[in-house]
């Protein structure tokens, strides 16, 4: 694994397109739902986003695992 390749999965992140994926809604739903509450277009946030919310967020805990594990087996390259 070269820089380019460590930086590129260190800077990966979630979306709101990943949310709503794995809540079977639409990004807008998403959008709507993180407006502040007093905002017109403000709706509730879906059922069941506490489980998407905690399986996203064990996804991203693996790969940034599996990143420092890949990292730190890697031979050391002297910088430039």
């Amino acid at each position: 694994m070269d820089f380019k390749e460590a930086t590129d999965a260190l800077f990966e992140r979630t979306d709101h397109t990943e949310l709503a994926d794995a809540l079977g809604i639409s990004v807008a739903s998403i959008r709507q739902a993180r407006l502040d509450a007093s905002a017109r277009a403000h709706r509730a946030p879906p059922r069941g986003w506490e489980s998407a919310v905690i399986q996203l967020a064990e996804q991203r805990m693996q790969h940034y695992r599996r990143l420092i594990d890949h990292v730190s087996k890697a031979p050391k390259r002297e910088s430039a």
